[in-house]
């Protein structure tokens, strides 16, 4: 990532909008957007190949589902935030992963410009690839800033997108357990 060219960028933006580049509470924003956009778009640098390594010797065969897991990206489209929470099921088929590996997994892929869309298929994607499961689901329930607090402006609306595989997009028992398990408040 080269902080240089988006300290020049953002510092093209400021002007172009109008706003003096020199006054003292701006003066520092285009090396200080330089070092958030190296933090928010970290996953650029790590290779999809890195994730969901599946622990030796142990072995489960039930669901295993990790829900409400807060989260964040950039819309590509926008460069604008989109967040919310995402749901990840999966049902190994003998293989399975720490479960902070499919949170990491997550985050890695948010931390580049997405679409929500492509997000929930890159990880279901994954999570079948690496893993091999029975199936697995990938639920995101996300709000975006684009529609928010420009265009439409309706804050508060939501997009869901799921990304169905295996067991659950064959056995409608499989996926109604898993839709039934979200919805859960214990």
């Amino acid at each position: 990532m080269d902080l240089k060219k988006i300290e020049k960028g953002v510092a093209l933006i400021l002007d172009g909008i109008g706003e003096n580049i020199a006054r003292p509470g701006i003066k520092d924003t285009p090396e200080r957007v330089s070092r958030m956009y190296a933090e928010i778009f970290s996953g650029l640098k790590t290779p999809d190949e890195d994730l969901l390594k599946p622990i030796e010797g142990e072995t489960h065969d039930e669901m295993v589902l990790l829900k409400d897991i807060p989260f964040y990206s950039i819309c590509e489209h926008h460069l604008l935030p989109f967040f919310g929470k995402a749901h990840i099921a999966y049902i190994p088929n003998g293989k399975i992963v720490g479960i902070s590996e499919l949170v990491k997994a997550l985050e890695l892929l948010a931390k580049r410009p997405q679409v929500q869309e492509r997000l929930t298929s890159q990880l279901a994607d994954i999570i079948s690839q690496r893993l091999k499961p029975k199936g697995c689901m990938v639920i995101i329930d996300a709000e975006h800033l684009c529609m928010s607090m420009r265009g439409i402006k309706k804050p508060g609306s939501k997009t869901v997108t799921s990304a169905v595989r295996g067991i659950f997009r064959s056995k409608q028992s499989t996926r109604d357990e898993m839709l039934e398990l979200i919805k859960r408040k214990d």
